[in-house]
C-alpha cells in the first residue's frame, strides 16, 4: 500500500520574524574570529565616535562590519562592554604608535620636539579619538575606571618621557623638577583644545585655522613654548 506524505511536514519551514533562513539561536563562530573582531571593533569606534554611547546602535555597527548582534556579542560582549573595547584599542594604537618614535636615540630638544609633532599629527589624522575622549569626559570615565589595561599601557610612556627629561637635566640644556605626565598633558593639551575648538575659533578670530600654513604656524608654536619651558 503506497505511503501518502503530508506536503505540509516537507515544506520548509519560515524563519521566525527577526530571523534569516541561515540564522540559529547559537552564534556561529567564524573561521576568522581575529578578523571578525577586528571589523566589529572599526565599525564601533566610527559609530561611537559619532553618535556617542547613548546614540551608538549595535545594530548599524554589526551591518557594517558584515556580522549579526548574535555574533557581535559573542565577540565582545554587551553595548558597554564593546565600548570599552573601543576605548582600550583606541589608547593601544596611540600608545604602540609613540612607542616607534625612538625618543631615546635623539637629543633630548629633538626627542621633545618629535612626541610634539607626532600628537597633533596624530589629532589631525585621528579624530574619533579626541571624539572618544570627550565622550568618556561626559560619563565622567565610569568605564574607563573598570578597565584593566589602561593604567599598564600608560606608565611605559610615561617612563620614556621621564627618560628623555633625565638626559636633558644630565646634559644641562633641560631645568630639573619637570612632571613627565604634566609635561604630556600640557602637550596634549595645546593640541587637543585648538583642535577641538577650531571652527569656533576660526570664526571668533577670523582666520582658517586648518589652513596648512595656520596648522603649520601653530606646531612651531607648540614646540618653541615647550621647550622654552623646559630650559635651564
Amino acid at each position: 500500500m503506497e505511503t501518502l506524505i503530508d506536503p505540509k511536514k516537507t515544506r520548509p519551514r519560515k524563519p521566525r520574524p527577526g530571523k534569516t533562513a541561515g540564522d540559529t539561536d547559537a552564534p556561529k563562530v567564524t573561521r576568522d574570529p581575529e578578523g571578525t573582531r577586528a571589523r566589529i571593533l572599526a565599525a564601533a569606534t566610527e559609530e561611537f565616535a559619532r553618535y556617542g554611547l547613548g546614540g551608538a546602535r549595535v545594530e548599524r555597527i554589526a551591518e557594517v562590519a558584515g556580522t549579526n548582534k548574535r555574533m557581535l556579542y559573542y565577540h565582545v560582549g554587551n553595548k558597554e562592554g564593546l565600548y570599552l573595547a573601543v576605548l582600550e584599542g583606541a589608547y593601544e594604537h596611540i600608545r604602540v604608535a609613540e612607542r616607534t618614535l625612538s625618543l631615546e636615540t635623539l637629543t633630548p630638544p629633538e626627542a621633545i620636539a618629535r612626541l610634539i609633532q607626532f600628537t597633533w599629527q596624530y589629532f589631525l589624522d585621528n579624530p574619533e579619538f579626541m571624539a572618544l575622549l570627550n565622550i568618556e569626559n561626559l560619563h565622567r570615565a565610569e568605564l574607563l575606571k573598570t578597565s584593566e589595561k589602561v593604567h599598564a599601557m600608560h606608565s611605559p610612556f610615561v617612563q620614556m618621557i621621564a627618560d628623555v627629561l633625565k638626559r636633558g637635566v644630565a646634559t644641562g640644556v633641560f631645568r630639573p623638577g619637570v612632571d613627565p605626565v604634566q609635561l604630556y598633558i600640557s602637550i596634549a593639551g595645546l593640541a587637543y583644545f585648538y583642535l577641538s575648538n577650531v571652527h569656533t575659533l576660526s570664526v571668533i578670530f577670523g582666520r582658517d585655522l586648518l589652513a596648512e600654513n595656520e596648522k603649520t604656524a601653530r606646531l612651531t608654536h607648540m614646540v618653541e613654548l615647550v621647550l622654552s619651558s623646559l630650559r635651564a
